[in-house]
């Protein structure tokens, strides 16, 4: 047999796009960003990181290093970037075999997740706005009524710092948990938001045991989950509750055992019902979680009793959650669902319309836009996805995704559904431009926080936030139509090739 040699590279020389280096580097840079995430919260309150006040014997614990604005930011920007890169070459990696040892970074990822639990958290001051709906919960009051404002005074409620004026905008099951969190750490608001940091870590490393079970250890989806740099800034040093959601939903597919195919033949009444308690959980935290809840419905449609024990249980449960809630609770939702975020390619066509027509006349016609572009991205999807479309976790992955995209206001935690799902789904290009997406959504989002950022970074908000990232978005959402077209085209010729003559 001859040996064949590859051509144009010297024997010995370092080359940087074999998989086994790719995915070399792809291991550090992943490694520096979830470090640097680390650092930012282990160096306590900066710009990056608000300071939960209590005793200062109660978690979460930090070195008081006191960084300067500038630093923490660059750091955050940093690891951002980093993990993207990163990310991006592992899943490279690991197409071309250069890349294994899933539970290596299944483990790798959790103990991240673990660790980050013990800091403060990062990047974000929502945490003290849920601590501040538990306590108001917790007294007795309705957070869907007061707001932080309304108990100044009160040492955990006054402790917020944006939002103050606005009631809760999360479900009953959201702040069931915030309030337990509240009952744990009474006026401490160190320990309400620890309380709240276990219970989020918790909810991410069950998410990742149940997608590496799911998915029979398969490494991309450790990669896009449990070992992902931008989801463990954003959802474990974050501490956003979309994590508690995307947990319930995730864990109600495992329990559906959907993805098969097989429309969940063979399974008992309780499991069918127990996945419609835990859908009905996921909605009762964030309500944007109902579109999962369209993938069992899909694959259940031929077996009308399973579909109405799945549906009957979700509905039950929402209904209960928000009886006891009462109806105001969607006020806010209902408000949110009109807004349109600074850093989503709809805030440029927001300020063409109020050119063209003035203030307060473009919510209807990028309401209109949306849902045309929400259909077009669904079916292009479904398109690219065909030969898995009759499966749940295809029929929810592609939704959510589309919704992402489409939608007026997002912000880049709310992606860490689409990356929960979209690793139950087989891989395409669309991991690529998620990666791609949530990085760029992320560097419009620093440092995240109104207090204690320099007056020299205003163009972190008016430049970047507002004019660059949006344009970005747009590019990218216009490349990613492209590509489902072809690809979809692509698809549809390959089956017509393989198809067995009439």
């Amino acid at each position: 047999m001859t040996q064949v040699r590859s051509v144009g590279v010297p024997p010995g020389r370092f080359q940087p796009w074999r998989p086994e280096t790719l995915g070399l580097l792809a291991m550090i840079a992943m490694g520096a960003s979830v470090l640097m995430t680390v650092a930012i919260g282990l160096l306590g309150p900066s710009a990056m990181v608000p300071r939960p006040p209590g005793p200062a014997w109660h978690p979460p614990y930090w070195l008081n290093a006191a960084p300067p604005p500038h630093l923490v930011v660059g750091v955050a920007a940093a690891s951002i970037v980093l993990g993207a890169l990163g990310l991006g070459a592992a899943l490279s990696a690991a197409r071309r075999g250069g890349l294994a040892g899933a539970r290596w970074f299944l483990v790798a990822g959790c103990a991240a997740v673990g660790l980050l639990a013990l800091l403060p958290p990062s990047g974000s001051s929502d945490h003290l706005n849920y601590a501040a709906y538990g306590r108001i919960a917790a007294l007795g009051l309705d957070p869907y009524a007061m707001s932080a404002a309304d108990l100044p005074h009160d040492p955990v409620a006054g402790a917020v710092e944006e939002w103050r004026t606005t009631t809760s905008v999360y479900g009953p099951a959201a702040t069931a948990v915030q309030a337990l969190a509240s009952a744990v750490g009474g006026e401490s608001v160190r320990l309400t938001v620890f309380t709240l940091a276990l219970v989020n870590a918790a909810a991410f490393i069950g998410t990742s045991l149940l997608i590496h079970r799911f998915t029979r250890g398969d490494l991309r989806a450790t990669l896009l989950w449990a070992a992902n740099p931008l989801l463990i800034y954003h959802l474990a040093a974050g501490m956003h509750i979309d994590t508690l959601a995307i947990a319930c939903v995730c864990a109600a597919l495992v329990a559906g055992a959907y993805g098969a195919g097989r429309g969940g033949a063979g399974l008992p009444a309780y499991r069918h019902a127990g996945s419609g308690v835990l859908l009905g959980l996921g909605i009762g935290v964030k309500i944007n979680t109902g579109l999962v809840s369209l993938g069992p419905a899909w694959e259940l449609r031929r077996r009308p009793g399973s579909l109405a024990l799945v549906a009957g249980a979700a509905t039950l449960t929402v209904a209960g959650l928000y009886a006891l809630a009462g109806r105001h609770a969607f006020d806010q939702v209902s408000a949110a669902g009109k807004m349109v975020s600074l850093a989503t390619p709809w805030s440029l066509v927001k300020r063409w319309l109020q050119l063209v027509f003035g203030s307060g006349a473009y919510a209807l016609w990028i309401q209109i836009g949306s849902l045309l572009l929400l259909v077009a991205l669904a079916w292009l999807l479904f398109r690219v996805l065909r030969d898995t479309a009759g499966r749940a976790t295809t029929v929810s992955a592609v939704m959510v995704v589309a919704w992402l995209l489409a939608a007026p206001y997002a912000l880049p935690w709310y992606d860490g559904l689409a990356f929960a799902l979209v690793a139950l789904v087989p891989a395409t290009a669309l991991d690529g431009f998620l990666v791609a997406r949530l990085a760029v959504l992320s560097l419009a989002y620093l440092p995240a926080r109104a207090v204690g950022q320099p007056p020299d970074l205003w163009w972190l908000t008016e430049v970047v936030r507002k004019e660059v990232v949006p344009a970005l978005l747009l590019a990218l959402t216009a490349a990613l139509l492209g590509w489902a077209v072809r690809a979809g085209a692509l698809a549809r010729t390959r089956r017509a090739s393989t198809a067995p003559p009439p």
